[in-house]
């Protein structure tokens, strides 16, 4: 073993031959412990010397000795966010990032992708998590140009050899990068975009007062975006901000203006800086321009961090503020220029996950005034999207990212479409939501414990969880509310509030559990829920459930509608083709029953649209809708790839309650409604529940020869206008077209 090339040998030949020859020594070593047993005893008894005896200190020297000698430092887990000398997937100690602007390693970790690409086994790409890439442009742009080179076509004009699509998150008025060679996000924007359309902006004030008045106090959703993002940077990712403390202050050391703003103030400044970022992060790259957006951005940042730290000197911040823009001091050599250029993308890898962190996965738990909007890439501090709006982000996708995805559910959505178009419901009827949740928390406070002197679950905790239940409660025929719940369903919603409260970091967490406040609430959730004549809580909520459900419906029906005629690729996640009231994961990843859904399909055949509304809890309904427009866009495909976006105004009684559209190209066209607010109309809202409510037909469309897609029926105009009455005569959404059956 003594000629064992060291390990800290560099030539790749000596490398080598100490990977092989450690190889052979275990061999030889295994093999004479077999053939002598005076070794084997001789191994034994210094295993059990150097493990040491408990109750003598001085007997674990050897065994500390022993590990100081190996490569790596055996420490306790939680000291990794302070010490730790890796870049990580977030806080996960385990999944080290790599470096993808390396030449080895994109070649490496692209090997296998790039043999799919190229035998035609992958047709289109996602790419998950962009702004963790050192240069995501560069990455892209080398990818479409090696799947160029997979196909053996040459690299088009555009640079997008291949189908792909990137999942960014887009904050505000931030827009995706025109100059990346991709073709649009994976469509959470639009999922926000849908959700919130969906809600009945009207009713703002009166649930952020009904919120206040349960918890007891105000929550302010920036204040609390800043504060959960400091404590995310003191906490899971304190190493990757003192990194870049070290590096700013390296900085500043090597030039006489700056060198007296001391480490502290620097690192100070680099958290508050990230913890007042509006976006996920900035796209700056060396030998490029600074776009505006990106300067806007770092402007923004730096003013509100400025304003938040009054006490630290305004120079330092500015100081940073050019770091970040590019702005050099004139006296600045190349190797100082490439320095601080290097600052910079280290500083661009790092804010997106301090602000994924401190939102999606802290804040999002945490402000649960309406919770289906605290869902990733949504913007809770907002009540509601004006249809004007909607139609404006459809007409800018439509013109910037036709491909673009376009999704409702996902693997990492906090709660599926159909939970979220639930609650979302809960807009429309404020008083009730009110008065039932005063009610309710009469009903159920026998259940609460104190734990450390608090009531656990506390307020916000036990308003989430009611939110939760209204989204998931199990519908039977009829629409009536299961008048109890399985074992199954009591530990789902156990392990969603276990969950929720430990991403919340504020009676408990992943890091430092409180056992006690956990038990304590997952006993609250099995006594409220067990029926029994003594629970008072289940008679005042089922009727509730009953009535959100059923406005959940036609929510949910809608969303199905303008995901897949809206401009962009649907994308519709496993088991979502009938009703599906998964949460958080793991619940939306247990295995889906695809027996059940290929039965239904197969009923679909026999049905009626009038009976498909009738039994509208069985899921039939939604997958009549899926299934009759995922057909229509395969054999129309020039519409929705190629086809116009033109709003469709709508008017009369309920002439909010109606969202439209219309698209064309060429001499085919649709036109397509669908329900929203339909608390005001009734259940369901079709036919003459409609009332006078019109749609005005676009100009130059001829409603001659054209039909309702999904009931077959032909249609009459007066005036140019459309009765939403008879466009909806039997089912709560509609599609007119001129194309022939």
């Amino acid at each position: 073993m003594e000629y064992l090339p060291k390990r800290t040998e560099t030539d790749p030949e000596r490398i080598a031959e100490r990977v092989r020859e450690k190889e052979i020594i275990k061999r030889r070593l295994e093999r004479r412990i077999e053939e002598a047993p005076q070794v084997r005893n001789a191994v034994e008894q210094a295993l059990v010397q150097i493990n040491g005896r408990p109750g003598d200190p001085r007997s674990f020297d050897t065994l500390d000795e022993l590990l100081n000698a190996q490569s790596y430092r055996l420490a306790f887990w939680r000291v990794a966010a302070e010490e730790i000398n890796y870049r990580r997937f977030f806080d996960i100690n385990d999944l080290a990032a790599i470096r993808m602007e390396l030449p080895e390693v994109f070649e490496a970790t692209h090997q296998l992708l790039l043999e799919l690409v190229a035998a035609g086994a992958v047709t289109g790409l996602r790419i998950d998590h962009p702004d963790g890439l050192y240069l995501p442009r560069d990455y892209f742009k080398k990818l479409q140009k090696k799947c160029a080179e997979a196909l053996q076509i040459p690299l088009p004009p555009d640079e997008r050899a291949i189908y792909l699509v990137v999942e960014k998150i887009l904050t505000g008025q931030e827009k995706l990068p025109q100059d990346w060679p991709v073709h649009g996000t994976t469509g959470y924007d639009f999922g926000k975009d849908v959700t919130q359309v969906l809600v009945n902006a009207s009713a703002e004030a009166a649930f952020t007062n009904a919120y206040r008045r349960f918890i007891g106090h105000s929550m302010h959703f920036g204040h609390l975006v800043y504060a959960k993002k400091r404590q995310v940077m003191r906490l899971s990712l304190a190493n990757d901000v003192n990194v870049l403390g070290n590096m700013v202050d390296r900085l500043s050391e090597q030039n006489r203006w700056f060198r007296d703003f001391t480490l502290q103030a620097l690192a100070r400044a680099v958290q508050e800086t990230i913890a007042c970022f509006p976006v996920y992060r900035t796209y700056l790259a060396p030998g490029q321009p600074v776009r505006e957006e990106d300067e806007q951005v770092v402007e923004r940042a730096i003013a509100a961090a400025k304003r938040r730290n009054p006490g630290i000197e305004a120079s330092v911040f500015n100081f940073l503020r050019d770091i970040l823009l590019f702005r050099f001091p004139e006296n600045l050599d190349e190797e100082g220029r490439e320095a601080h250029r290097r600052f910079v993308l280290k500083f661009q890898q790092y804010t997106g996950p301090i602000m994924a962190k401190g939102l999606e996965d802290t804040v999002f738990y945490i402000f649960n005034r309406l919770a289906a909007l605290n869902e990733v890439g949504g913007e809770p501090q907002y009540f509601g999207l004006s249809v004007e709006a909607f139609h404006q982000r459809n007409q800018e996708r439509h013109r910037d990212w036709p491909a673009a995805m376009l999704t409702t559910s996902t693997h990492d959505t906090k709660r599926s479409e159909d939970v979220r178009a639930r609650m979302v419901a809960l807009s429309e009827v404020p008083e009730l939501w009110r008065r039932s949740l005063q009610r309710w928390r009469t009903n159920n406070r026998r259940w609460k414990k104190a734990v450390d002197d608090l009531a656990a679950p506390d307020a916000n905790e036990e308003y989430l969880l009611y939110q939760i239940l209204l989204g998931s409660w199990p519908i039977g025929p009829g629409g009536k509310a299961d008048q109890s719940v399985s074992a199954e369903y009591v530990k789902r919603i156990q392990a969603y509030m276990a969950k929720a409260l430990n991403e919340a970091k504020l009676n408990t967490s992943w890091v430092q559990p409180n056992e006690e406040w956990l038990k304590v609430t997952n006993k609250f959730v099995a006594g409220i829920l067990q029926p029994s004549s003594k629970n008072k809580f289940l008679p005042n909520f089922l009727p509730v459930v009953e009535e959100v459900a059923r406005l959940g419906a036609i929510n949910s029906l809608t969303q199905v509608l303008l995901k897949l005629t809206s401009p962009g690729v649907p994308d519709i996640y496993q088991g979502n083709e009938i009703w599906d009231f998964s949460l958080v994961d793991p619940d939306n990843r247990r295995p889906v029953d695809y027996k059940l859904r290929q039965a239904m399909l197969e009923s679909l055949s026999r049905a009626r649209p009038e009976e498909l509304v009738r039994s509208w809890p069985d899921g039939r309904l939604k997958m009549f809708l899926t299934q009759r427009l995922l057909r229509f866009r395969r054999e129309n495909p020039d519409i929705f790839r190629n086809g116009n976006y033109l709003p469709v105004a709508s008017s009369g009684t309920f002439g909010d309650c109606c969202i439209a559209f219309a698209r064309h190209a060429g001499e085919h066209w649709i036109m397509v409604a669908g329900s929203r607010l339909s608390s005001r109309i009734g259940f369901p809202p079709i036919g003459e529940k409609w009332k006078d409510s019109t749609l005005a037909i676009p100009e130059n469309f001829s409603l001659e020869g054209a039909r309702e897609l999904f009931s077959g029926d032909d249609l009459r105009v007066a005036d140019g206008r459309l009765k939403i009455s008879q466009a909806m005569r039997t089912l709560p959404f509609a599609l007119i077209t001129n194309v022939k059956a």
